[in-house]
């Protein structure tokens, strides 16, 4: 028997959600209706599509292979309404972005509210984890990336440059030892990523300036701004989120700097969807006119 596509519908959101409550309010659906359409799909498949726990529901052997075979039918019906319905208008329905949360908190809110004035049937959804996203069990329809994968079936495209120095408040300064070379750091707090947290390689920028230790931590970016903020030491900071630091300053500017990119990354198969195409386009070039409207701010 085939299964129905609204039934492969709700195995997705299950799948994506790890959650029939989860997945019902994606669907706006009662999670017992949704509980009652998995088991439909399994009985039809004859295969159990989930590992269910007090923790969640997780794929099976049998629910990992329908996968696939759900996201392709989910792309092409997608691709068959927008073809049918033409591209001549605004965009339309839910596109979900994954991003790290410095990025998520101090660039992507003022470039997706931009796209979604312009498109009012737009629905975006921001993801901000400090880790990195898995697009093969589509977490989020399009990913922003501190360094680009290397394994997948996945679409790459180079978002912009972004810029990192150490940065701290005038009043933290006046208050502690001059700071003349990097040497003297020891003598300061130094705020930043709990070492054994961080998720790339890149994010490691207290090694970079001979850092061994990190007296304020946290695995999220805007965390370790409201620290510095609030005078609890020296951190490394994107330049992008300085004009959020009232009275921040760079320290030594000219003996430490760091340069790291922005990627944006898409399933492979994505890239027939031009709905989703028309959507990165613009989120891309949002991101790169806003990374430089707030470094020059800095």
């Amino acid at each position: 028997m085939t299964p129905h596509w609204d039934d492969m519908r709700i195995f997705l959101a299950v799948a994506r959600a790890e959650s029939l409550s989860g997945a019902g309010r994606v669907l706006r659906i009662d999670p017992a209706t949704v509980g009652r359409r998995v088991a439909r799909l399994e009985e039809t498949l004859g295969a159990p599509l989930f590992a269910k726990s007090p923790t969640g529901y997780a794929l099976s052997e049998a629910g990992a292979r329908l996968m696939t075979h759900a996201i392709r039918a989910e792309q092409a019906m997608e691709a068959a309404t927008h073809d049918l319905g033409g591209e001549t208008g605004g965009l339309a329905g839910q596109i979900r972005i994954g991003a790290p949360d410095g990025c998520a908190n101090f660039v992507l809110p003022q470039v997706c509210a931009a796209i979604a004035a312009d498109n009012p049937d737009l629905e975006i959804q921001i993801v901000a984890l400090p880790r990195v996203f898995n697009l093969t069990r589509r977490e989020a329809d399009m990913v922003i990336a501190v360094s680009p994968p290397t394994a997948g079936r996945l679409s790459v495209q180079k978002i912009t440059d972004y810029r990192l120095h150490l940065a701290a408040t005038a009043r933290y300064l006046c208050q502690h030892p001059d700071i003349a070379r990097l040497e003297d750091l020891r003598a300061h707090r130094i705020v930043g990523y709990i070492p054994d947290m961080i998720f790339d390689r890149e994010l490691d920028y207290l090694g970079e300036a001979g850092i061994d230790r990190v007296d304020l931590a946290s695995n999220s970016v805007s965390v370790q701004l409201h620290l510095v903020a609030r005078g609890g030491g020296l951190g490394v900071l994107h330049d992008f989120s300085l004009p959020w630091l009232c009275g921040a300053r760079r320290v030594l500017p000219e003996q430490f700097a760091l340069t790291r990119s922005f990627y944006l990354v898409r399933h492979a198969d994505d890239r027939r969807l031009e709905r989703q195409n028309r959507f990165a386009a613009a989120l891309v070039d949002g991101l790169r006119q806003e990374v430089a409207r707030l470094e020059a701010m800095a």
